[in-house]
């Protein structure tokens, strides 16, 4: 019994003061500068962090355009070899829309550029622009520019082997 009590001391000797609630000198909780140092450091870093959020909303945005633009023109080349016809997907660079002829259409953020360059016509300033695929694979030759104030994305399509690749 003896030793149980000795124990029961040392363990309650090793709480600190400050959790202590039977010690008046030490009193638990925290103090009202405390409380409002940390609830001014808490509005402001809610305060800042729609500023660093709002950066990288306008580099997703333009990222994931590209992937979707690139992945519609994909589907596009293998609908022309799964249905053994000619597709088209059309780019209104005045409205930034774009759609595979007969099916949706879908829209980019107007906070995004969109150049075309074609190799034969040069750049593409506005109206609508049709790439088309045909079933065998091949598609026509372009290059897409899509572009916010700091980053530019190409989709660059190859006319020989029918590929889309996409360019940071």
């Amino acid at each position: 019994m003896v030793e149980w009590k000795e124990h029961k001391m040392w363990h309650s000797s090793l709480l600190s003061p400050i959790s202590d609630s039977r010690n008046p000198k030490f009193p638990s909780g925290f103090t009202l500068l405390e409380l409002t140092v940390v609830l001014f450091l808490m509005a402001l870093v809610l305060g800042l962090s729609p500023f660093f959020l709002a950066k990288t909303l306008s580099s997703t945005r333009l990222a994931t355009s590209g992937r979707d633009l690139s992945a519609t023109i994909r589907q596009a080349r293998s609908l022309a070899q799964f249905s053994g016809t000619t597709q088209s997907v059309l780019l209104n660079l005045d409205t930034n829309r774009y759609g595979i002829e007969g099916r949706g259409i879908r829209n980019i953020p107007l906070d995004i550029r969109v150049r075309v360059i074609d190799p034969f016509f040069g750049e593409v300033q506005g109206g609508t622009y049709r790439m088309l695929f045909d079933p065998a694979g091949g598609v026509q030759a372009a290059a897409i520019d899509l572009s916010n104030n700091k980053r530019v994305i190409r989709i660059i399509t190859d006319p020989i082997v029918g590929t889309v690749t996409l360019r940071q």
